[in-house]
């Protein structure tokens, strides 16, 4: 027999999922989860995990919770462990009682993993404390899924009217204006504040203030769907003075990354703690070389080079992976120069005890190339460990300057999609307001998925792209498109900065 772990994966911000709930992802070898579950807790699985998703939208129930409970029950019952992933907490609203007691009739162990609820994390992301001294001593988390036609409500209205300082309303949405009239006609002062949190803790966070009289018509006209919790209460009066999340610069703002994978985690971690809502796309697959005996025999002979020149980061890191191969470390680069083309290069070099003799002031390869002209390059042995195809302005101009130029392949880069389908999707839904290009490869790459002519309608339309440095910019304009950002320093941190500033010229989240 296997065992079902029931799964609380939160309200939806990543960094509020649990230590043991991402311990058993990892090790699962089955994971069933939900809607309101964030795929990028999908990571964490093993590569081999079966994923099935069963999500509830709208009404659209890909499997009925009687398919999932037997879901459940067969997989464990093979001898799997299945971890079963629910937003928010299994046990507030989440079903997760009812399928612990299905598995228990089936002989199936079980454990239960709580998540931090979306009653209390959405709220709070909004600025509206659920307890307060002043407002609010005491909370109900109510279902507001109750279907008003029925003769008797399962709610004591009048309790709730008058009762309970906080009152929490699930899936309210549909019902605001049943559960409006009942507070009301029970007893609730009309002008008792209200509020409505949408997509709580995600990049899609929205949040809205009024009364309870006023807010079903209000959340009409500023198109508040599900998900949204309602939140009634004296505590309400504090969103304006304690939200901080909804400052965040890039809240609501979709922006593309094309990086690749190996390479993308920095950049992703900068925009998402900005508010962003990132689509990663990585266009770029770092992959090993099928044969590094050439890179063997170089570093054997590395005694017979002035100058090692580093163009990536990559390059440093699949560079040291066949030094340490050959049983050597950093003090086999004893008595070369060593140069990289800018901070990030030199921060993995010294991260591996090597502080680089030349980083340029401009991080592209003809500044590398003054420079090592300016320090006497000419007439020197230069090795350069790079990406199998890359643009050949460096080792060109180095060799017109009189170097003995060895170019040494490393790595490769390969087409990391299929298709570009889930972009121009999210394109056509008006989601994406930056798409973002690190190299000439991400450009040239994302190019042949998607086609210049939709990205050049969709910029007509506020859409703005966005390149690291120069060289990245002319390769987009190959593609008859120009780039609306390009940040004098060509680094992340500078595409960042230069982003945040034009996202403030823009005012709104479009």
């Amino acid at each position: 027999m296997g065992k079902v772990y029931l799964i609380g994966a939160g309200p939806g911000d990543p960094g509020l999922l649990t230590l043991r709930a991402r311990d058993l992802l990892s090790m699962a070898d089955v994971v069933v989860y939900d809607y309101l579950a964030n795929e990028d807790f999908l990571k964490f699985c093993r590569k081999d995990a079966e994923l099935i998703y069963v999500g509830k939208k709208g009404g659209d129930h890909t499997l009925s919770q009687e398919g999932i409970n037997q879901l459940l029950v067969d997989r464990a019952g093979s001898g799997n462990h299945v971890a079963r992933l629910k937003g928010g907490d299994p046990y507030v609203f989440g079903r997760g009682a009812e399928e612990a007691q299905e598995l228990l009739q089936a002989g199936i162990d079980f454990e239960i993993i709580p998540g931090v609820t979306s009653a209390v994390a959405a709220p709070a992301y909004a600025g509206i404390p659920l307890t307060h001294r002043r407002y609010a001593s005491s909370v109900s988390f109510i279902t507001g899924h109750e279907d008003p036609d029925k003769p008797e409500s399962a709610h004591n209205w009048a309790s709730l009217a008058t009762g309970t300082s906080t009152l929490v309303f699930f899936m309210g949405v549909k019902n605001l204006q049943h559960i409006s009239h009942s507070l009301i006609q029970a007893g609730m002062d009309p002008q008792t504040p209200a509020a409505l949190v949408r997509w709580g803790t995600t990049c899609m966070h929205r949040s809205m203030v009024s009364t309870i009289q006023d807010i079903p018509g209000q959340a009409v006209d500023q198109g508040f769907k599900p998900p949204s919790l309602l939140v009634v209460g004296h505590v309400v009066r504090l969103r304006d003075e304690l939200n901080w999340f909804e400052k965040l610069p890039l809240l609501g703002r979709g922006v593309v990354v094309t990086r690749a994978r190996e390479q993308a985690s920095g950049l992703l971690e900068q925009l998402r703690e900005l508010g962003a809502c990132c689509y990663e796309f990585p266009t770029i697959e770092i992959q090993s070389l099928p044969d590094y005996s050439d890179v063997q025999q170089a570093i054997s002979h590395l005694s017979g080079y002035d100058w090692l020149v580093f163009t990536s980061v990559n390059g440093v890191l699949y560079f040291w992976a066949e030094l340490e191969r050959a049983g050597l470390d950093s003090r086999a680069l004893g008595g070369r120069k060593v140069a990289a083309i800018g901070p990030a290069t030199a921060q993995a070099l010294e991260h591996r005890g090597i502080r680089p003799d030349f980083v340029p002031d401009k991080y592209v390869a003809e500044s590398v190339v003054q420079g090592l002209l300016d320090l006497g390059v000419q007439g020197k042995k230069v090795l350069i460990p790079r990406a199998k195809v890359a643009r050949e302005v460096l080792p060109q101009e180095l060799e017109k300057a009189g170097a003995d130029v060895h170019v040494l392949p490393v790595y490769q880069t390969g087409l990391a999609q299929e298709s570009g389908q889930s972009i121009l999707e999210a394109m056509q839904e008006g989601s994406i307001s930056y798409i973002t290009f690190t190299s000439s490869s991400t450009v040239e790459n994302f190019f042949s998925l998607v086609q210049p002519g939709e990205v050049a309608r969709h910029q007509d339309q506020g859409l703005r792209l966005v390149c690291i440095g120069p060289v990245t910019a002319g390769t987009l304009n190959g593609f008859g498109l120009e780039a609306d950002i390009v940040p004098e320093d060509y680094t992340i941190p500078g595409l960042v900065n230069v982003l945040l500033e034009d996202a403030g010229k823009r005012g709104d989240n479009s």
